[in-house]
């Protein structure tokens, strides 16, 4: 895992992961940790002869004139690493420098001469203006990096305003202090009444330099949060307690997905954030990124890092392991930055203020002769209204472009964007089949000719509607128990059995149905793959209502229903594998809508008109529901630009649906509580409202595969935990 996406960010990953793994032995750190006070690290030539210390700085000041996200993923690295020394502070400084147009410092500090230090708060440093005469008094806030540093940024207080400085170490009294964190240690400065001349006091806005702090902050910890997974997943995976290893605990197992979980929401907020900094605009969208990033990154380490102790147990909380190293190093960002929710509060100020963070993408040259072929195809349907329009686009394959011709265009995923944004531009919309998304890929996969024939076209013209009778009252995430029974008689199959949660029963037209033909084998290949009529099979629906008072679900018994063999797909004891089908027919997707989704958006518009506005708790709460929304439409994001690429499905899509269920779920407990004793009354039964929207997404941790399992496919997909223990054993 890298914060970087390209060939090229994997390639610069592994070159810092091996110079760190040569030069940051566990003897060198254990040295750092030893020594009485903090010196220049011994290998900082070899780290600037590399150039990590200029990747993001112009190269006619000795840079390698690339970005701060090449800088961001040396950062993750050298965090992941626990490398000695101030890279963090140093780049810090030069970025900021480079930013302000001041060039005479960077050459010094791209080649490794000149080591930065950095105090992001002003403590009582505050700045004098008595005519033309300027000068600096007080103690500074903790400098990182100060022990060791030679430039000193430092923030101070400009007549109640942040304002930063630039001053060499010799004009400062620089006092050295005992520190958390154990490896890079922290200072302070005293001065009183240091005269400043031109240029000291830094032309550049102080929001600048905290989102560049801020956004390099968020790479160290996403380095940092990485460790501690892996430290855990490892150890988890051999340590044996109760005659197995721990890792098959769902206890430490669910703790360690949701460690992973953390790890990749910090390290995609920190890739947005440089992104948007390296986009070349001092823009409220850019400081929105580097605002979540800075909410969210040091915030997971710190957890992270806390968990970590936990699943090592005693052997995490001695001095020897490097546990406390990383945790130190966390909780020390974390403070060193800003609170955590002062940062969260950032985030809904910009937010509320109007900022947005534009998640798009560029796409490849080709998709412009993509472009206009559609443009030329989809100028017909414009002429066209409802079933005429929807049949039109289906036979064109527009229904579902990604599936083969002539069902679909066989389309990649350039041709799939470009598509989805000429629709949107015409305002045509194909037909969603919903459950037919599912059903129609088996069936092109795995289906006759005849049935292929017989359900595909109608489908995607939407003269089909699908539903599916999978679930069953004591099989839901667990699917390959169910038991339902299909008996093979003349002809065909009788069933017998009971479903549940079955939406659109009572108006679906067909039904796909998993049944058990075979008793005597591994429960997964004993199950076959049926279709059913649901109108014509004489199955018992029973509609079932739910906490909202709906009835959208319903259970289905099915009592000796006929189902003749034409509408057995595949062979029996396919079943399983054709209910998994539909997880190879990825559709390629970016949503057009706002990166805070409709439920982050609902709750902006519900804290616009609360009477009084939002106090600081609110504030707060808003900040992180708003980083939690912005966070999976990033996730999203690198899927699709991993998708263009050919490369394969990262682990965002693996955190998206956990991260996005919990997070609509949590949008509608808020809009509630704000809401206020309204929302408790039965008077809005409309079925948008916060309190009906509440209860409806409860149902979003049990759809689909409840949070639990999820968090298991997680542990043993990813991470590599073993899988649970077979029940008896």
């Amino acid at each position: 895992m890298t914060i970087g996406l390209s060939d090229e960010d994997r390639e610069l990953r592994d070159s810092v992961r091996g110079w760190a793994a040569r030069h940051a032995t566990p003897a060198a750190i254990r040295d750092a940790v030893e020594a009485k006070r903090e010196t220049r690290p011994p290998f900082w030539d070899s780290l600037a002869e590399l150039g990590m210390l200029g990747l993001h700085l112009p190269e006619e000041v000795g840079g390698a004139g690339y970005g701060l996200l090449e800088t961001a993923i040396v950062a993750e690295e050298l965090g992941r690493a626990m490398v000695p020394g101030p890279f963090l502070p140093t780049v810090i400084v030069s970025a900021v420098l480079n930013a302000a147009g001041r060039t005479a410092e960077l050459p010094d500090l791209a080649d490794g001469t000149v080591l930065g230090a950095v105090s992001l708060q002003p403590g009582g440093l505050t700045i004098a203006r008595d005519g033309g005469t300027v000068t600096l008094s007080g103690r500074s806030g903790l400098v990182l990096g100060g022990q060791v540093g030679e430039e000193f940024l430092l923030a101070a207080d400009d007549n109640g305003s942040l304002a930063f400085v630039l001053v060499p170490r010799d004009r400062l009294e620089v006092t050295e202090l005992p520190s958390h964190d154990v490896v890079r240690r922290n200072a302070e400065v005293v001065v009183d009444g240091l005269g400043l001349a031109d240029g000291d006091v830094l032309d550049l806005n102080s929001r600048r330099v905290l989102d560049i702090a801020a956004t390099l902050f968020a790479a160290e910890a996403a380095g940092l949060a990485d460790w501690a997974t892996t430290t855990a997943a490892d150890y988890a995976r051999v340590r044996q307690q109760f005659g197995r290893v721990i890792g098959q605990f769902q206890g430490v197992k669910h703790k360690a997905a949701r460690m992973f979980s953390l790890t990749e929401q910090a390290r995609v907020t920190a890739w947005d954030a440089a992104r948007a900094l390296d986009e070349g605009t001092d823009t409220a969208e850019a400081s929105l990124a580097a605002a979540v990033a800075a909410a969210v990154a040091p915030e997971a380490a710190f957890q992270v890092t806390k968990d970590c102790i936990q699943i090592l147990g005693g052997i995490g909380y001695t001095w020897e392991h490097d546990a406390h190293l990383y945790l130190r190093r966390a909780q020390s960002l974390r403070i060193l930055l800003g609170s955590t929710a002062s940062w969260k509060r950032r985030v809904a100020s910009l937010t509320l203020e109007g900022a947005r963070r534009v998640l798009s993408l560029d796409l490849p040259p080709e998709a412009e002769r993509i472009r206009a072929d559609v443009r030329a195809e989809l100028n017909p349907a414009r002429e066209l209204e409802g079933a005429e329009q929807k049949a039109y686009l289906a036979e064109r394959g527009y229904t579902s472009p990604h599936l083969p011709a002539p069902w679909g265009k066989s389309a990649d995923a350039v041709t799939q964007l470009v598509i989805a944004e000429e629709l949107r531009a015409t305002e045509l919309t194909p037909h969603d089949m919903i459950i037919g998304n599912w059903v129609i890929p088996t069936l092109i996969a795995h289906g006759s000719s005849e049935q292929i024939e017989r359900f595909v076209p109608p489908s995607l013209r939407g003269d089909i509607v699908w539903c599916q009778l999978f679930s069953e009252p004591g099989a839901g995430s667990d699917l390959a128990g169910l038991s339902t029974k299909a008996t093979k008689v003349d002809g065909g199959w009788k069933l017998n059995g009971q479903k549940v949660w079955t939406s659109m029963a009572r108006d679906a037209d067909w039904g796909i149905c998993l049944a058990r033909t075979d008793g005597d084998v591994p429960k997964h290949r004993g199950l076959s793959y049926f279709l059913i009529d649901i109108k014509n099979s004489g199955l018992d629906i029973r509609p079932l209502r739910e906490i909202t008072g709906e009835a959208l679900f319903n259970e289905v018994f099915l009592d000796d229903v006929f189902v003749p063999d034409e509408w057995l797909v595949g062979a029996p004891g396919d079943g399983w594998k054709l209910a998994r089908t539909t997880l190879a027919n990825e559709r390629v997707s970016l949503s057009n809508d706002s990166s805070l989704g409709s439920g982050g958006e609902a709750l902006l518009e519900l804290a616009s008109v609360l009477p009084g506005g939002l106090d600081a708790e609110q504030l707060t709460v808003l900040g992180k529901v708003l980083c939690d929304a912005q966070s999976g439409g990033l996730m999203g994001l690198r899927t699709t630009l991993r998708s263009l690429t050919g490369a394969q499905p990262g682990a965002e899509s693996s955190i998206a649906k956990l991260l996005g269920v919990e997070h609509i779920q949590q949008v509608w407990e808020v809009a509630m509580d704000w809401a206020g004793p309204r929302a408790a009354l039965l008077g809005d039964q409309a079925r948008t409202s916060g309190t009906q929207m509440f209860l409806n997404s409860q149902c979003m941790s049990i759809a689909g595969g409840t949070t639990n399992v999820q968090l298991n496919i997680i542990g043993e997909r990813i991470l590599g935990l073993p899988r649970d223990p077979e029940p008896g054993k």
